[in-house]
């Protein structure tokens, strides 16, 4: 059984709702070892053993994604390491059922009938209750032009009421259903607006976030 093989069947053991695990990759040799936590560096693994590796994976944004963890197993194996992966713990998430239960259209639209009449462009955010929404989120509001939001499940991204940049508040409900129809579950949130601006050869105002434009 492949190392690939192993996490599959871990997670297909973990309870619903799980949150995050700790993963314990035992290799043959040391320098299987060794090597395997060179592959698996963007997973942070420590040496538990001379021979054994730790490392997690979570549904949250605070470790590699289920995802991940997967195409990281398929470099070690492609190396040819042998050993065996194993469930070292795991953490349920608290309950969602409420969270799960809003429409992120039904959000959007509460969020703009919060907005002053002559709102002109908004900052938004686009929160997952899972990283598993992260990758299908992206492609469903590719025409929103997402942006991540560091190691969180969250993406941020600009809308436009009469002109410049960012999608219209109609291309954003779109968007949005297409997730809500994929059962992509979440909240939507307006983070800055501004109101009665207009266009003087630029496409709208700008906010600096982290050194850089947004």
């Amino acid at each position: 059984m492949s190392l690939a093989g192993d996490w599959r069947n871990v997670q297909a053991r973990l309870p619903e709702g799980w949150q995050r695990v700790e993963l314990r990759l035992e290799a043959r040799t040391p320098a299987g070892a060794e090597r395997a936590a060179a592959l698996l560096g963007p997973a942070q693994p420590f040496r538990a053993t001379p021979t054994a590796l730790r490392f997690a994976s979570s549904r949250t944004g605070d470790a590699p994604s289920p995802d991940a963890i997967t195409r990281l197993l398929r470099r070690v194996d492609q190396a040819r390491i042998g050993g065996r992966l194993e469930l070292a713990g795991s953490a349920v998430a608290a309950p969602v059922e409420q969270q799960a239960a809003t429409l992120l259209v039904d959000d959007w639209r509460r969020a703009l009938a919060a907005l002053p009449p002559d709102w002109s462009v908004a900052y938004c955010e686009l929160s997952f209750v899972s990283s598993d929404y992260i990758e299908p989120g992206a492609v469903l509001c590719a025409p929103l032009n997402p942006r991540r939001v560091g190691m969180r499940a969250a993406m941020r991204f600009r809308s436009a009421r009469r002109a410049g940049y960012g999608a219209s508040a109609q291309m954003v409900e779109r968007c949005l259903a297409r997730c809500d129809e994929a059962e992509i579950r979440g909240s939507v949130e307006v983070l800055r607006v501004l109101s009665d601006t207009y266009l003087v050869a630029t496409q709208g105002p700008t906010w600096f976030e982290a050194g850089a434009n947004v």
